[in-house]
């Protein structure tokens, strides 16, 4: 009886627990003139989100949501608003991981899907695969139902430029990779389950058929409903190169506050590979962080009625969730 009281408290527990969301919209150098649209971009999908959370939803739909919201936004590069290769064409990546079951699911070097992230968690729920590329990620969507878009119709004027100016002799694609970072999200729901979601158009001028970080487990988000849920952004290969966000929940598993690991992975990143990035994190408790080693990241968390939001070091916002609305 003693056992079966106490296993019935832990439910109560569990199922009591605020929820917390964090976004981010990629780290990078983000231009003073693009700042209040950024601002803007992150609250929508972050308030997104939070609702799924606040109606009893589940942190896999509500980081699922947010990214929605984020890729649809043409200043991210993700979905609408993606760089391009160095043909002039879009493929995406996007990775989705519950934290419950460490199901994840992923697609890279996608083409002519609005919203890839979808794509991600059917691959995750209605495959035996984690993983699905080109064609067959293609291939995979069609059978899904998902709506094919034409490329063209994700490309926007600033991607064209940015493309065009890397043309150019001499041209450096990651130094030129300018406030267009990866988007992601990390949750925890009111019944403790974690969950990460992340997405990308990659890096501008890239080769065709290269695949970064953010479709990699572990590199471009992780979540664990033991420790918690990391989402990256930055320079793909050198994330994958210290697999930043598994090592991340490692130094949590090891006692580490969010905070405290977040600055651990990063610095090892920097200093190890010369990479560097940016990471939001919510860890099984609820406690949270957002943290980069460029000079800005934009990303919004709401929590205990909450709206958080920042670019620049050093900053957090607050107001209250009512007044946001």
């Amino acid at each position: 009886m003693l056992k079966e009281e106490a296993g019935a408290l832990a439910r109560v527990y569990v199922n009591t627990m605020k929820p917390v969301i964090v976004v981010h919209g990629g780290a990078g150098k983000i231009v003073e003139e693009l700042d209040a649209t950024y601002r803007a971009g992150v609250k929508r999908a972050v308030l997104k989100g939070y609702d799924v959370l606040s109606q009893g939803g589940s942190a896999l739909t509500a980081v699922e949501e947010a990214v929605i919201v984020l890729e649809d936004e043409q200043i991210f590069n993700a979905g609408h608003g993606s760089v391009l290769n160095e043909k002039g064409d879009i493929e995406m990546d996007a990775i989705i991981m519950d934290g419950k079951n460490l199901d994840s699911g992923a697609v890279s070097a996608i083409r002519n899907i609005a919203n890839p992230i979808k794509l991600a968690r059917l691959v995750m729920e209605k495959t035996d695969h984690m993983l699905l590329t080109c064609e067959g990620a293609t291939l995979f969507a069609k059978a899904q139902g998902i709506p094919e878009v034409p490329n063209e119709s994700l490309v926007t004027e600033r991607s064209r430029k940015r493309w065009m100016k890397n043309l150019k002799e001499n041209s450096n694609p990651v130094a030129d990779q300018i406030g267009l970072g990866t988007v992601g999200a990390v949750a925890i729901d009111c019944q403790g389950n974690v969950a990460c979601a992340t997405s990308t158009g990659g890096l501008t001028n890239k080769m065709v058929g290269r695949v970064g970080d953010t479709a990699c487990i572990g590199s471009g988000g992780y979540a664990d409903n033991n420790v918690g849920a990391v989402s990256t952004t930055g320079h793909g290969e050198s994330i994958m190169k210290v697999i930043l966000a598994r090592l991340i929940l490692h130094h949590m598993e090891q006692g580490k506050s969010p905070e405290e690991a977040a600055d651990a992975g990063l610095n090892y990143m920097k200093s190890r590979v010369g990479g560097i990035g940016g990471v939001i994190i919510v860890n099984s408790s609820g406690d949270w962080t957002a943290k980069f080693s460029t000079n800005q990241m934009s990303w919004a968390a709401v929590k205990d009625d909450q709206l958080h939001i920042g670019i620049y070091h050093g900053e957090n916002n607050v107001t209250p969730l009512e007044k946001a609305l």
